[in-house]
């Protein structure tokens, strides 16, 4: 992230999602912002809130994608959530503060995995050790070289281990590393959660005590050792796994994903617009809406949340908003809310060149996908350009005449056109299948011509 450039970052961007440059250049120069801010003077440092974002646009143009995309790129903690599922149970609204306990669970996951592949060769050389001890059990009257307890309570030097014992011992080592014992049986110990697991039905509003309760529950039916025969290439990962934990200060790991969480933190509320009161509209359901915004309020302004892993401050977390906001606008959420999100930017309708990009250019495009996706059972899948105009043309068209998914009409079209390959492709082995126009349109037309039918299958 320190190195990226508002450029550099829409350049890796570009490489996933096709078009809206501009809000792509938007969330861009918010993470530099981010680092800017980091190069400053404590002082003024906590003075420089974030400019949270509104991106506004139909289902399916990228609103996700681009913020999903910016934080794996930038190795940042990112939570998405629905803002409607705190309007579920009327007035009361779910806990918001639930979204920044979900963000911190993410950011221990993190900073643990990358904690783990920091000691992973040392967790490595010890879990083959280990393993050798499994594979070849010393006697009990031969304990290892080093010190053990006398019967007199004193330490008494251990024997080393024999010439022929350290010969037999490398003679399995390089077994081992050739992958010749990897199917070998072995015995392990790991640890199991005993007693049954305690579901706790929170009250809404109350979840952090119902998770509180359902730790309290967990540690009165502690893990207890159990011993499981596994295959040498599954006892070893176990290994590395239980190795890696016993290098690893679970306290320093908690205390940096909190750090990393307050400040490169990135919360995604998606279907904003469905919590925004309209100006010409009255009753409950809109009452509703507003005790929402009223809740999201302090948690987006900077408040301090309570955590199984301790208190975090919301205060320099990226907060990006989005929905359609084809009926309610910006200006129907609550002043203070608006005053919270200075930056909005529209994204723009996909149309049919944007859909042949989209088949063409990206690294993940649908395309690449399945092409790979057949290739596992021998098929060679080749898409000429005509086809994949064609099915941008159907997309555009579908989306105009019934309800405009964006994107993701191609998903659909794309498996209604390759169903049948996909079907038959175990008994196609080592042929090759050209998808041309004439391909598609046989596939699409029966379905495209009957209006009532495409709203259902495409």
């Amino acid at each position: 992230m320190n190195n990226l450039t508002p450029r550099e970052i829409v350049s890796e961007l570009d490489r996933y999602i096709i078009g809206q440059e501009a809000a792509k250049r938007m969330v861009a120069i918010a993470m530099r912002n981010r680092w800017r801010r980091q190069q400053i003077d404590p002082e003024l440092r906590d003075e420089i809130a974030p400019k949270n974002i509104i991106l506004m646009g139909p289902t399916g143009v990228g609103k996700t994608e681009i913020a999903r995309r910016l934080a794996k790129l930038t190795n940042c903690p990112f939570f998405k959530v629905e803002a409607t599922k705190f309007t579920e149970v009327g007035y009361v609204g779910r806990d918001v503060e639930s979204m920044v306990r979900d963000l911190m669970e993410i950011g221990v996951n993190m900073v643990h995995k990358e904690e783990t592949e920091k000691v992973r060769i040392k967790a490595e050389k010890n879990a083959e050790e280990r393993l050798l001890d499994l594979l070849l059990p010393r006697p009990a009257s031969k304990p290892a070289t080093g010190f053990f307890m006398g019967s007199s309570g004193g330490e008494i030097e251990a024997q080393p281990a024999t010439e022929a014992e350290n010969s037999t011992r490398e003679k399995f080592r390089r077994m081992f590393r050739a992958g010749e014992l990897d199917k070998r049986e072995v015995e392990l110990e790991v640890t199991v959660q005993s007693g049954a697991q305690v579901e706790i039905m929170a009250i809404p509003g109350m979840e952090e005590m119902g998770s509180n309760l359902q730790n309290a529950f967990a540690n009165m039916f502690p893990g207890r050792k159990k011993s499981r025969k596994m295959t040498v290439k599954d006892a070893y990962q176990t290994l590395i796994e239980q190795e890696a934990d016993k290098l690893i200060d679970p306290d320093a790991v908690n205390e940096l994903a909190r750090e990393r969480v307050e400040q490169q933190g990135i919360l995604f509320i998606d279907e904003m617009d469905k919590i925004a009161s309209r100006q010409d509209a009255s009753g409950g359901a809109d009452v509703s809406r507003e005790g929402v915004q009223r809740d999201l309020l302090p948690v987006v302004e900077g408040s301090v949340v309570n955590t199984k892993y301790g208190m975090v401050k919301t205060d320099h977390i990226l907060f990006i908003a989005a929905g359609a906001f084809h009926f309610a606008k910006p200006s129907d959420l609550i002043p203070e809310l608006q005053g919270r999100f200075p930056l909005r930017e529209e994204l723009a309708s996909l149309h049919k060149e944007d859909f042949y990009r989209i088949l063409t250019e990206p690294r993940n495009a649908l395309t690449v996908q399945y092409k790979a996706l057949l290739a596992t059972e021998g098929v060679t899948v080749d898409f000429t350009r005509e086809a994949l105009e064609e099915i941008s043309a159907y997309a555009e068209r579908i989306n105009e005449e019934t309800e405009n998914i964006g994107a993701r009409r191609l998903y659909t079209i794309m498996e209604k056109i390759l169903s049948d390959l996909s079907y038959e492709a175990p008994d196609k082995s080592g042929q090759k299948v050209e998808v041309d126009r004439g391909y598609v349109r046989d596939k699409l037309e029966d379905v495209v011509e009957n209006r009532d039918l495409s709203r259902y299958i495409l």
